[in-house]
């Protein structure tokens, strides 16, 4: 008897959040951009998995997709201390260690199942060349994520818990529900503790408004 083995083909991934990404950034044609997507590393990550270890040299950035992921490093007593979070639509990397092509400090890991895109120096020199409209938006992303940097070093050094927090909830508007409670206090620098705290008095300010 003859068995025959049906294999479902495979079914392409869809990166619509990439694609609007490049939409917006550039000025190229939607051709163009279905050209491009075609070239890109697309990998699924699960959770827990590491896209960039502490000591390696990052050669990436990473677009997600779908998924959430983190970039932390970890100190002397092997204490977490979360520098970002990328949810869906958001670009995570080690921008130091891809220029200075020197070992990273980070760790960057999928706190969720995640698609990630991975974008090389290469990959950002063809689009920018291709668009120019790109170009800037790049150069202009980068003096972004300084200035982001200088008021979240501005925070830690002298912000409440209180402002922190509400900073977070500004910035990160949909992890409320998606991380846990000392993931956050990670990332204000404050224990979690001290998270349950400030999240009880602003509770209490509100049922009282």
């Amino acid at each position: 008897m003859i068995i025959l083995i049906i294999l479902k083909p495979k079914l392409p991934v869809v990166l619509d959040n990439f694609k609007l990404y490049l939409s917006e950034k550039s000025d190229l044609t939607e051709a163009a951009i279905d050209k491009i997507l075609k070239e890109v590393r697309v990998e699924s990550i699960q959770k827990g998995e590491f896209l960039l270890s502490a000591g390696d040299v990052c050669k990436h950035a990473f677009f997600t997709e779908k998924g959430l992921l983190r970039a932390f490093t970890v100190d002397e007593s092997g204490k977490e201390h979360i520098i970002q979070f990328a949810p869906e639509n958001w670009l995570i990397s080690d921008r130091s260690s891809i220029y200075f092509n020197a070992p990273s400090d980070l760790f960057i890991e999928a706190i969720e199942n995640s698609t990630v895109i991975f974008i090389s120096t290469e990959f950002m020199g063809v689009v920018s060349e291709m668009s120019s409209k790109f170009r800037k938006a790049n150069d202009r992303a980068l003096q972004s994520h300084i200035r982001q940097l200088q008021h979240r070093i501005n925070q830690l050094l002298g912000a409440t818990a209180e402002e922190r927090y509400l900073t977070f909830i500004q910035k990160y508007p949909d992890l409320l529900l998606r991380v846990p409670l000392w993931m956050i206090a990670s990332y204000l620098g404050i224990t979690p503790e001290s998270l349950s705290r400030v999240r009880k008095d602003l509770a209490k300010k509100n049922f009282k408004s």
